[in-house]
């Protein structure tokens, strides 16, 4: 409970400390435009020359006093955020109810709904095969679950980069850029779905030996689950970028309307299926299926009828140099879903090691679902982090006002408040997970999974605190496309992880096994930090040097344009209050 308690302390004390940074960084540049005020009512009092001479030399003297009035002047209308007047220096690090908070609920709660989904069915899915009354049907089937996640999630990189591929296009109003974007996604989504179905079909005891021990009871039933399972891998990646082509289009009411469908499908059907037709474990495999089928049929129709694909370009192999910015950004992210993967496998692994009545695995299984369950409103806000962090940075003119809008300072603070919401929903979701823990625990009739799921479901809910910290800040990495660091990060989490399963299972149980999970978050929070405080583009650093570089740029180009349009001294009225 301490090492609960001090992971519990340093959540509190980063948000605090970036609650101080952004309270002294909103002095100081009150105190700035103070000065740079003074300075100009001094300026302007000033006499004015009357020669061409000393016209530039007065130019050249005021160089800098004109660099800092052109943050005074131009800054004030740049750092607008959109539906509001707020400037982003005054902008709040908690939520507040403004204009910014309205702006993220809007983005974030289709998100939250669609995240809601799959771990929800998954609970459902987890539900019925436990009313089979069998801890070898539970911990064979979360075995398979695990093997076929992982290989799907090692093409996981397919939904950031083609978000923001046809992001792009889409904002470009360039509608075959759209086309090509999500063709390309789609093609090398067939690709690797035909390498994964062909791994998965042929090698299936290999693949589940990484989490099942050779002979393992639960093989009997993880076995034929993963060979039904296999036949999604196109469907499931086909919905995954047509999920993925809709959001970019910031279109996120239709996959939403398309999971909530396919999902209900694989609601009904699991009973039917697994009880009815008695086929247990292979029935629940089944109907996964057909929800996923489902679910890549009506996205590819819906995608056809608003003209987001095109048959001729489905049809056509795509040329190397339109698909490498795809590739280069799925390259990017590859290592952090290795290290991911390898993380999960290596729990999984050890907790069906714990023992051979399937017991710890059940309640493994129990409590990654109670887990799930809570941190579906963190992910989701992790996902809205990873497009609208991007689009913030980049200054831009608003269509209603004409004005522009956005840039780092404004970034940064939309980071602020993400982080902000992250803490405060974190440990909101870990208190509610915790008093509803006895009735998520009923979920399994068997009396021995309840006793073992009880802790590692209270730790997951603990852990909520500071995993809202974790996703969102991991968002922003992706969004401010620091892929490398956010890979780095994750493998050294990875690296933690491991020495932890090694320890803690052998004296704690399941118990140490999340323990392990804190260690993983633990670091994982740390790679957060560094980005935030020490080297990530939106540092305090960072963004003043950025500025200074522009404002110093755009001056120079001011100044040499005034000292070639100056007019000669003898035509210089010295009444003309033009004159610099």
């Amino acid at each position: 409970m301490y090492a609960l308690r001090s992971l519990l302390l340093a959540g509190v004390l980063i948000t605090l400390e970036r609650g101080v940074l952004c309270f002294a960084n909103g002095n100081i540049n009150c105190n700035a435009k103070s000065a740079i005020s003074r300075q100009q009512q001094q300026q302007r009092k000033a006499f004015l020359p009357h020669t061409h001479a000393s016209i530039a030399s007065t130019i050249n003297n005021q160089k800098s006093s004109l660099q800092a009035a052109s943050i005074t002047n131009e800054d004030d209308e740049k750092l607008k955020i959109k539906g509001g007047e707020t400037k982003a220096n005054d902008l709040p690090v908690w939520p507040c109810g403004d204009a910014l908070d309205s702006k993220l609920i809007k983005i974030a709660l289709p998100c939250i709904a669609n995240f809601a989904i799959s771990p929800l069915v998954g609970a459902v899915d987890l539900f019925w095969i436990n009313r089979m009354g069998n801890t070898l049907a539970v911990a064979g089937q979360a075995a398979a679950n695990q093997i076929f996640s992982s290989s799907f999630w090692l093409t996981s990189f397919l939904p950031s980069v083609t978000a923001t591929l046809v992001a792009k296009q889409y904002a470009e109003g360039s509608e075959e850029g759209v086309q090509d974007a999500i063709a390309q996604a789609l093609f090398l989504s067939t690709f690797v779905a035909i390498i994964g179905w062909l791994v998965l079909i042929s090698r299936p005891d290999k693949l589940l030996s990484g989490v099942l021990k050779p002979g393992a009871p639960a093989r009997e039933f993880a076995r034929p689950y993963l060979l039904i399972r296999a036949f999604g891998f196109l469907p499931s990646l086909f919905s995954l970028v047509g999920f993925s082509a809709f959001r970019g289009t910031m279109d996120t009411i239709t996959p939403l309307k398309i999971s909530i469908f396919a999902n209900l499908m694989n609601a009904i059907l699991d009973p039917i299926l697994i009880f009815n037709a008695k086929m247990g474990v292979t029935g629940a495999a089944i109907a996964t299926l057909v929800s996923e089928i489902c679910s890549a049929v009506l996205f590819m129709t819906l995608m056809w009828k608003k003209n987001l694909v095109n048959v001729s370009k489905l049809l056509s192999l795509p040329k190397i140099e339109r698909l490498m910015p795809l590739l280069k950004g799925g390259a990017a992210l590859q290592l952090r879903n290795f290290a991911l993967n390898l993380t999960f496998l290596a729990v999984t692994r050890v907790t069906q090691s714990i023992d051979d009545t399937g017991v710890a695995a059940a309640a493994h299984a129990m409590s990654i679902q109670t887990f799930q369950i809570g941190g579906i409103v963190l992910l989701a806000l992790s996902t809205v982090a990873q497009f609208v962090v991007p689009g913030e940075m980049v200054e831009k003119k608003d269509p209603e006002t004409g004005k522009t809008i956005g840039g780092l300072k404004v970034a940064k603070a939309t980071v602020n408040r993400l982080m902000s919401w992250g803490f405060l929903l974190g440990t909101i979701l870990g208190s509610l997970q915790i008093l509803i823990l006895p009735k998520l625990l009923q979920a399994s009739p068997l009396e021995e999974v309840r006793v073992a799921a009880k802790v590692p479901a209270l730790l997951g809910s603990v852990y909520q605190v500071f995993n809202g910290l974790v996703f969102i800040g991991e968002g922003v990495m992706v969004g401010t496309g620091s892929f490398m660091q956010l890979s780095i990060s994750t493998l050294i989490a990875t690296l933690g992880t491991l020495v932890a399963l090694k320890e803690f299972p052998a004296k704690y149980g399941l118990t140490g096994v999340w323990m392990g999970f804190g260690v993983f978050n633990t670091l994982r929070l740390a790679g957060v930090a560094i980005h935030q405080f020490v080297n990530g583009p939106l540092v305090k650093r960072k963004i003043e040097g950025t500025q200074n570089s522009s404002t110093e740029s755009n001056t120079n180009e001011t100044l040499e344009d005034k000292s070639e349009n100056s007019e000669p001294a003898s035509d210089i009225d010295p009444e003309d209050k033009n004159v610099p």
